[in-house]
């Protein structure tokens, strides 16, 4: 009887079915879970794969790095400061000489300045102008230009990236006048290129007087600073650019260097002394621009435009 009885409670204790105290498990498994997931949040996936892919793609991107800052300027004299305000030269300060003899400059300097906005006025006695500008005529008004933020030349071909544009970018080799470098900032906005690069040390940089030339382009066109000029065009041969250097006896006439059709970093030397030995010789290929007129050679900012308008003529 006893063996009868444990026979039962064991067949008892197997049967499937609720129990008491289920806590009516069974009634919520058969509630429903909600709208399916979008694809790309179901597990396993296809389309959750290529999602996970683009994140990790975008985390390994490098954060942009950049070039370092420039030095704080000072614009001196009335002209000088009324014509960097009309230009839009970036200021941070315009400092007033107390008990100045007003006229037509100053009251538009210091409308521009008003105007503009983020810019201080700031009232000072003249003893204190003559120690900031080291003696210069200042005439009462001097403009304070921060520091310019420069780019990488890693930066340029990857703006080019974003734009699914092959890169069309200006090295400059020994231009040490700012001028210049304000004239092709100018020409590399005007032919939709993608930034300028200039070596950090022994040449220009972007002083008021360059963003005075680039007549505002230089807001919207990126000027990178290299440590090393030749190590940033071995760089950019390895990430897949030409270098092609303007040189008077090159072997290929501008207007024939097929090499501008795809990416390629343009490197113009100064006027009198042209490309460096060690720069000449990273060049993938030296081109000339013909001058029959008899010229011996055209500064960086003319030559400069020249081949940007044959790159564009080629890409069309």
């Amino acid at each position: 009887m006893a063996g009868n009885s444990q026979r039962r409670n064991r067949r008892t204790a197997n049967k499937k079915g609720a129990t008491v105290g289920s806590g009516g498990k069974r009634r919520r498994a058969l509630e429903g879970k909600g709208p399916t997931p979008p694809a790309e949040m179901r597990k396993g996936h296809a389309k959750q794969r290529v999602a996970n892919a683009r994140v990790k793609q975008a985390a390994r991107r490098p954060a942009p790095r950049r070039g370092g800052k420039g030095t704080n300027e000072l614009v001196v004299g009335r002209n000088p400061v009324v014509e960097a305000l009309r230009e839009g030269v970036p200021a941070s300060t315009l400092y007033v000489q107390q008990f100045i003899d007003s006229d037509d400059r100053v009251r538009e300097a210091l409308k521009l300045a008003a105007d503009r906005g983020g810019i201080h006025l700031m009232e000072a006695p003249r003893p204190e102008l003559d120690r900031m500008t080291n003696g210069l005529n200042h005439q009462g008004l001097v403009l304070q230009v921060p520091p310019y933020e420069y780019a990488h030349p890693e930066d340029l071909v990857a703006a080019a990236a974003d734009e699914g544009q092959d890169p069309l970018i200006v090295a400059l080799d020994g231009v040490t006048d700012p001028r210049n470098l304000g004239a092709v900032v100018r020409s590399v906005s005007a032919f939709g290129g993608h930034g300028v690069v200039v070596p950090e040390r022994r040449a220009a940089g972007m002083t008021a007087g360059a963003w005075k030339t680039s007549a505002g382009t230089a807001a919207r066109t990126p000027v990178a600073r290299a440590t090393n000029l030749t190590r940033a065009l071995e760089a950019y041969k390895k990430a897949g650019l030409m270098v092609v250097g303007l040189d008077a006896d090159g072997d290929t006439e501008v207007q024939n260097a097929e090499v501008l059709e795809g990416p390629v970093v343009i490197v113009a030397g100064s006027e009198g002394k042209g490309l460096s030995r060690l720069v000449a010789e990273t060049c993938d290929v030296l081109v000339r621009i013909p001058m029959p007129g008899g010229a011996e050679s055209l500064n960086a900012g003319v030559a400069t435009g020249v081949v940007l308008y044959e790159a564009v003529r080629h890409r069309m």
